[in-house]
């Protein structure tokens, strides 16, 4: 189960001030650190940080260095436009993701109101008309859309209603967004494993990933594979259908015909998945495949053991950016910036050197 991350001192410390900002205990010049660290009997280096995430939020505004802060009449008078925010998930279980649950709560601590949408993308098939039709009759001020395919945020960005596109595929969209860059990790678990021997590589996404052409991470796990000399093809990025039993017959399917030396997933959820499906049918990691997950390992899954190869990224920024772009909205602005957090490869124990074939070889009957 994934757990709520406690706030931190900084952000308790900033909800304080800001409901005091609303409440117009000051206006004009914002007290100085020193000044509220005796008053709140706080840590100097605590209100100085939360005196950043004010200003940071649009409430505060820096005069230079030893010269403090003014208070922007404008981002307090916003705090009391909360907006209704909607978050569109691709799937049920996103719900449960630890740094949307922090998201959840910091823009709630900013003074919005926030609801994930009781339909998901992949219950509404990923399609542009039946998304319309569900979202079209809200009264939402602003979306958050998790993982969206390029048509349907093709479509909220032609709305009035400022959307935010966590991951998908939006690239060359007018709209706000954020994500992992995972396109050069992506390139070191390709070379990292041909060093080992392999070259029966299969990288399994979300149908968003490989069509209608293939994104940034998977253009860039082919081409690294065609640098060192293997000819892909559909075998590497296969289609399946999109629910557990899809993914498994998927799976049967790649070990009746070419079993793979080493797989790529694209979620934590397809990893584990895919790993006890093999582990019922004899075939083990590092021993007989190995396996690599495009995400960290989530809480409790980093008691996995052997330990997951993943790509790790940071998602604090993006959570960062989440609360700005709410903010900035909240108070009219246009905001379509999009960033990208770093991610990088981490080496885990399910890699291994290419097993021979008759180690890797058919799914035994459970």
């Amino acid at each position: 189960m994934t757990m709520w991350q406690r706030p931190s001192a900084v952000s308790l410390l900033a909800a304080h001030l800001r409901g005091e900002l609303e409440r117009g205990r000051w206006s004009g010049r914002m007290p100085g650190v020193i000044r509220l660290a005796r008053e709140l009997g706080a840590a100097r280096n605590t209100v100085e940080k939360a005196l950043g995430k004010l200003e940071r939020d649009g409430l505060l505004v820096a005069q230079g260095h030893g010269r403090g802060r003014m208070i922007d009449p404008a981002g307090v008078a916003s705090l009391a436009r909360g907006m209704r925010l909607g978050i569109l998930p691709y799937e049920v279980s996103d719900r449960g993701l630890s740094y949307l649950i922090e998201l959840q709560h910091q823009l709630e601590e900013a003074g919005h109101v926030v609801d994930f949408a009781r339909r998901t993308l992949l219950g509404l098939q990923r399609n542009v008309e039946r998304v319309a039709a569900f979202v079209e009759p809200s009264e939402a001020d602003a979306w958050i859309v998790i993982s969206g395919p390029h048509d349907v945020l093709k479509w909220f960005a032609a709305r009035q209603v400022p959307t935010f596109a966590l991951f998908g595929r939006r690239q060359g969209i007018a709209i706000a967004g954020g994500g992992p860059d995972k396109v050069s990790a992506m390139r070191e678990v390709v070379r990292r494993l041909h060093g080992l021997g392999h070259r029966r590589i299969v990288l399994f996404v979300r149908e968003e990933r490989r069509k209608p052409q293939p994104g940034a991470q998977e253009r860039a796990f082919l081409e690294e594979m065609e640098e060192h000399g293997i000819s892909t093809g559909p075998y590497h990025l296969p289609d399946w259908k999109e629910t557990p039993e899809g993914f498994l017959q998927s799976l049967d399917r790649l070990y009746a015909t070419t079993p793979p030396s080493a797989l790529i997933f694209d979620e934590s959820s397809l990893f584990v998945a895919a790993q006890q499906h093999l582990a019922q049918r004899g075939i083990l990691s590092p021993g007989h495949v190995s396996l690599v997950c495009c995400d960290p390992p989530g809480s409790g899954l980093t008691w996995l053991r052997p330990s997951m190869a993943h790509i790790r990224w940071d998602h604090q920024p993006v959570v960062r950016r989440i609360v700005q772009w709410a903010a900035h909205v909240s108070r009219g602005k246009k905001d379509i910036r999009q960033i990208d957090s770093v991610a990088r490869f981490v080496e885990g124990g399910t890699l291994g050197p290419v097993p021979d074939r008759k180690a890797a070889g058919g799914i035994r009957e459970a």
